[in-house]
């Protein structure tokens, strides 16, 4: 037993034994090494990828999505490979996703990192509108999105005599709409004047969402030629937590003045026939 042991050490105190240990020990790490990478990168990996054209600030649906396998040497950390991390996310602003690309986390958004994406929220059946305001009529910026607001307009019709003098001068001030919930506010860049408060930022429009019958009758009241009209935002003491309903017509007068002095179309009749 003694010999054998003693056999033992003389065999790895060998420097040349050590040697040729260490190259076979090398050599099998080296080979178990190369193997498992190899099968690393040849072993499939099921991600997502989009079944068709995904637009710009699209909501990506479920149906809009397949699956399918890829090498993962082809995956890197800017791949999603999560099919969960896709659906009811959003495209970026400035991105398209082409059909049978597979999505990458800089195209993929929540909604809330949509630039702007609160006008993504808005009732089905209305309308956009855009109305030109300044310091003055936002009361020097006071109008912010969540509030409330009311439409009034003002109608002011000149008339002159042969010396050019003005001999009539009727103004006609009323509320149009109430409940109208303000979206967003930008400036004359169309940068969101409140995406950050340390600038002080001049607003240029305010948006808002309104039935279509009542986005017709804004865009006339804005059109009159013959008149000096003014759509006048006011706002209203109530908050986005007040909810106070839909978007409702203030003054049959001020609709049947602008619908007399503007061309009705079918849409316009079916609207006064309801």
């Amino acid at each position: 037993m003694n010999n054998l042991i003693v056999g033992i050490k003389k065999f790895f105190t060998n420097k040349n034994t050590v040697t040729v240990v260490g190259v076979i020990l090398a050599i099998v790490i080296l080979y178990v090494g190369y193997n498992m990478r190899i099968k690393q990168a040849i072993t499939p990996v099921t991600v997502p990828y989009a079944v068709e054209e995904i637009n710009p600030g699209t909501q990506i649906t479920e149906d809009m999505i397949s699956t399918k396998e890829i090498p993962s040497s082809m995956v890197d950390d800017s791949i999603i490979t999560n099919s969960a991390d896709v659906i009811d996310m959003y495209t970026n602003y400035d991105s398209v996703v082409p059909a049978g690309s597979l999505f990458y986390k800089r195209t993929v958004v929540s909604r809330e990192q949509l630039p702007d994406n609160i006008i993504l929220d808005y009732p089905k059946g209305y309308v956009l509108y855009n109305l030109d305001v300044d310091m003055a009529s936002t009361y020097s910026n006071s109008i912010v999105p969540g509030n409330y607001i009311d439409i009034y307009l003002k109608v002011q019709n000149a008339s002159t005599d042969d010396n050019g003098q003005v001999s009539a001068d009727r103004i006609m001030v009323g509320k149009l709409l109430s409940n109208v919930k303000v979206l967003a506010v930008f400036d004359s860049n169309g940068n969101n004047v409140f995406a950050n408060l340390d600038e002080k930022t001049t607003p240029s429009q305010i948006v808002f969402a309104i039935p279509e019958e009542y986005h017709i009758l804004l865009r006339k009241a804005g059109f009159l030629r013959a008149y000096e009209s003014e759509i006048i935002p006011v706002p209203t003491n109530e908050s986005l937590q007040d909810e106070p309903g839909d978007v409702t017509l203030s003054s049959e007068d001020l609709k049947n003045f602008i619908n007399n002095v503007t061309a009705m179309t079918e849409q316009d009749l079916s609207y006064t026939q309801q």
